[in-house]
């Protein structure tokens, strides 16, 4: 599509929205709004446009040139190659097609560009309206140790650490061992648990630092770091905060962001649990006096660490850093408060004052969050690529998602491909609400985290609130474990195959030699039928019915899904797939990306589990390990070098 296209070609996807609406009222708004930005952000701002009557402008990669970001909007601009720094990161791009659609605003979305000073005053010199927080509140608060030093100045509480502009290794390694173990290594420019590493003891220090330093370069352009104790039992809170240009600050009370994998966010709630009204009034007011620190405008949101070994206390809540950009897990709040977020931002970018008063912003009921990613849990979450052939996502919850079926899942950008969100009068029944939710989503080829999250949203201490951020860390095995069919999903596999050789032979005698059940000369037939499952044998008891959703692929293959899982049958043994698994010694790289480290060279020995290579992909790194004890027979890729799935970077063999 964008081949075809002038760097800056306009396309038109959908026919303009009638502006009167807003025109009759008289208020000062903008009539169009560019989103820099893709996927579920991209049209979640689209959606609150499109109500308010603002005409909606999207720009896209080649990779996304048939995204359903751009079907959303009313026009369409193509902006680079697939790759984020050379497409969405370019702020001149992005600018130059806000011009030439007319757009009179940039909304930012969340991620790539949207903590980005520069780019936020490249807008308005440009003479757009950006929809955002002022520049200065975003350079204050975009590094964690300059922001922290500022919040200890306003009298907000922070976490102990170190902030030192001495970014030396040994310096490094002599603060944490000041500190204590285990110590929390994080890039001082990042966000969303990038460049982020728990070090145990003095012996993983430098690995880990090496390592945090590589992902924060990346994904910020900035490999610093600061160093925080910490918290052994500890309760990631937030507060969503909102200024105007009129000197008024409000929250909108906190979510807890607690339950988490490698410090990415899996599952969000507003309120709190367990949240005593003294507690959430001692943070909710440390988040506002930290926006009003930097005159913030816009939304914000402020992040606290929690010591929950006491339950939570105000005392033992400390400041973290503040994201100045709407968040992920916004929804939460808006199920909570019935406001839209987005639209307080637009009123605010157009010079309007914060419609409600702090009292008047009102609790209602408890809302849960679980986000669906495109990767595999039974692999270490690998993320999952190709195209969503079956593509079907529950009703009854709120479902902000960015792709449909028929699109592609790439390695360029983030895994996340939804959102699901339950909002109910009590926490225990939207967390019930959600996880039947989940348990519906039916994702084909392509591989989800659907079946992980019913299995954090069922767990014992998450439904009693007594979750911290090890949580999954610690029931990892558990929770991420390859599930197994139940006898009712088997009994569905057992009738898609019957109905299959049925159709086959039909119009014709049937006879044992075309039937999948045992025959036997001197007994009654066997009912039961042999499929495969992952390459192993599974007996099944063909059903009357099916009573699972069932997705029939040629003659030799179906897909029964159940609780958030896709399993895949055959009538017969599929041939064996070791790319990635290295069974036989061959190290594949499990998807496209970018290796950024070699560990080991020809001839080194190594001991199972030991990392082998690095590879960068969906803006995370994954280590590569030996997955036996032995000797480095080659090395197949250089540190730098792009791969594609499948590429052999290593190969082992045992020890003689």
């Amino acid at each position: 599509m964008s081949e075809q296209l002038s760097p800056f070609a306009c396309v038109r996807v959908r026919s303009r929205f009638k502006l009167q609406r807003l025109r009759r009222v008289g208020r000062p708004m903008f009539r169009s709004v560019l989103v820099a930005n893709r996927g579920e952000i991209a049209r979640r701002v689209f959606a609150t446009a499109r109500r308010m009557g603002i005409e909606t402008v999207a720009v896209f990669s080649e990779a996304d040139a048939n995204a359903a970001h751009i079907r959303d909007a009313d026009r369409a601009v193509p902006i680079g190659p697939a790759a984020a720094r050379e497409s969405y990161l370019v702020g001149e791009r992005i600018i130059e097609a806000a011009r030439a659609t007319g757009a009179e605003a940039i909304h930012p979305g969340y991620g790539f560009l949207s903590e980005n000073a520069d780019f936020a005053e490249a807008v308005a010199a440009a003479g757009l309206v950006w929809i955002g927080p002022p520049p200065t509140a975003i350079r204050a608060m975009g590094l964690k140790d300059a922001a922290k030093d500022l919040m200890q100045k306003a009298g907000v509480p922070v976490t102990p650490g170190y902030l030192g502009e001495d970014q030396s290794a040994p310096r490094l390694r002599a603060e944490a061992d000041r500190i204590g173990y285990p110590v929390l290594i994080k890039a001082v420019a990042g966000g969303g648990g990038k460049g982020m590493r728990r070090v145990e003891g003095a012996g993983e220090f430098e690995a880990a630092l090496a390592s945090c330093q590589r992902e924060a370069a990346a994904s910020f352009g900035d490999d610093r770091v600061l160093l925080e104790t910490y918290v052994t039992r500890p309760r990631h809170i937030e507060v969503q905060v909102f200024g105007d240009r009129h000197g008024n600050v409000v929250h909108l009370y906190e979510r807890d962001c607690s339950l988490q994998r490698r410090h990415q966010k899996v599952i969000e709630e507003a309120p709190a649990p367990g949240m005593s009204d003294a507690a959430r009034a001692a943070v909710t007011e440390a988040a506002v006096k930290a926006a009003r620190a930097v005159d913030y405008v816009g939304a914000g949101t402020v992040e606290f660490i929690a010591d929950a070994s006491e339950g939570l206390r105000g005392d033992r809540i400390w400041f973290m850093e503040m994201n100045t950009r709407l968040q992920v897990e916004h929804p939460v709040t808006e199920m909570v408060t019935g406001l839209d977020l987005v639209e307080w931002q637009f009123r605010v970018a157009a010079g309007e004052p914060l419609p409600l008063a702090q009292s008047d912003i009102r609790l209602t009921g408890h809302a849960v969050e679980a986000r669906l990613y495109a990767e595999n849990p039974a692999t270490g979450f690998l993320p999952s690529t190709g195209r969503l052939e079956s593509f079907a996502l529950p009703g009854g919850v709120r479902v902000d998602a960015g792709v449909e079926e028929g699109d592609a899942i790439t390695p360029f950008y983030d895994p996340m491909i939804a959102k699901l969100i339950a909002h109910a009068p009590t926490r225990e029944q939207a967390i019930a609400e959600l996880a039947d939710a989940v348990c519906e989503v039916e994702v084909f080829p392509v591989k989800t985290n659907a079946g992980f999250l019913v299995r954090c949203l069922e767990h014992p201490d998450f439904i009693a609130g007594a979750m911290d951020t090890g949580l999954i860390g610690r029931e990892a095995e558990t929770l991420a474990a390859s599930a197994e069919p139940s006898p009712e999903a088997l009994a569905t596999a057992g009738w898609a195959f019957r109905e299959m050789v049925e159709r086959e032979v039909e119009g014709q005698p049937a006879t044992p030699w075309v039937a999948l059940a045992g025959f036997r000369l001197n007994a009654p037939a066997d009912p039961t039928v042999r499929l495969f499952l992952d390459g192993r044998a599974v007996m099944a008891t063909p059903g009357d019915q099916p009573s699972r959703s069932v997705h029939v692929l040629g003659d030799e293959e179906v897909v029964v899904f159940e609780a958030g899982e896709a399993f895949v049958f055959h009538d017969h043994p599929p041939a064996a797939d070791a790319a990635g698994a290295g069974g036989d010694g061959q190290i594949r790289a499990p998807m496209p990306g970018k290796v950024t480290q070699v560990a080991v060279r020809a001839g080194d020995r190594v001991t199972k589990g030991q990392t082998l290579l690095v590879l960068e992909a969906m803006k995370m790194e994954h280590a590569l390990a030996a997955p036996f004890d032995g000797v480095v027979d080659e090395v197949g890729a250089e540190a730098g070098a792009q791969v594609s799935e499948g590429t052999l970077l290593a190969k082992l063999s045992e020890p003689a």
